[in-house]
């Protein structure tokens, strides 16, 4: 009888130790004072999409090592003859430097919005875009040529079959990213462009007068975009 009136009062104070770490947390001002809904809600988003690229990978990891069939060379699969030269990876490392390189554009972008300077935010915004474009217009063209070769999400000539639904999933979930973030990048320009955040005008992706935190919460998805592709890459090019 004694043990279990102690075993009952230890669970009731851990449950109120624990209402109370929430309730400390909860009304902690410091924490939440100046965090904005906008960055708050695209960090949510921002993990939760981490959550589900990390279950794409890890499933491509799975079926590669569980298959009994081997696995296609991706040097051999992704490369490209030029001039009567075999080369492996060229389209890719092209591919990953586009992108890496509208990461830095993109940082640009929001050192001058910081400054209020909102053309040179607004040209490198764009110039943002237009590499991001690229880089969807030559996975476009990497998959027409998977395609032409045979590959299809249930077969590919080259051996595993979980190879095409594996690469079609992943990279066209990934591109399917860059190009929203292509027609967002091109809204928040234009608005910058037009001066709606000196202005105050009303709409979507508008702020209080001077703020451009919304080029901020763009930069953080596109970086996040980028760094997605740095594992696509490690998984499906290198290994």
């Amino acid at each position: 009888m004694t043990e279990q009136v102690v075993t009952s009062t230890h669970y009731t104070s851990d449950a109120s130790g624990l209402r109370s770490i929430a309730a400390d947390f909860s009304s902690d001002r410091q924490a939440f004072r100046n965090v904005s809904w906008g960055k708050a809600m695209m960090w949510i988003f921002l993990l939760s999409d981490t959550f589900v690229f990390s279950c794409f990978l890890i499933s491509y990891m799975t079926a590669r090592m569980s298959t009994t069939v081997p696995w296609p060379n991706a040097s051999e699969v992704f490369a490209l003859t030029i001039g009567g030269t075999t080369l492996p990876l060229i389209l890719i490392a092209i591919m990953t430097f586009v992108l890496i390189s509208s990461s830095g554009t993109m940082a640009m972008a929001v050192n001058f919005a910081y400054r209020r300077d909102r053309r040179k935010t607004a040209v490198l915004m764009l110039v943002t875009a237009l590499l991001g474009a690229a880089f969807v217009g030559m996975q476009a063209f990497e998959w027409s040529k998977l395609i032409h070769e045979g590959v299809r999400p249930w077969s590919n000539p080259w051996g595993a079959a979980q190879f095409g639904s594996s690469f079609f999933m992943i990279t066209g979930f990934h591109g399917t990213h860059v190009s929203f973030g292509v027609l967002f990048l091109l809204i928040v320009a234009r608005k910058v462009w037009r001066g709606d955040y000196d202005h105050e005008k009303r709409g979507f992706f508008t702020s209080r007068r001077g703020n451009y935190e919304a080029v901020e919460i763009m930069g953080l998805y596109w970086h996040f975009v980028d760094l997605v592709w740095v594992f696509i890459f490690a998984f499906f090019y290198l290994w």
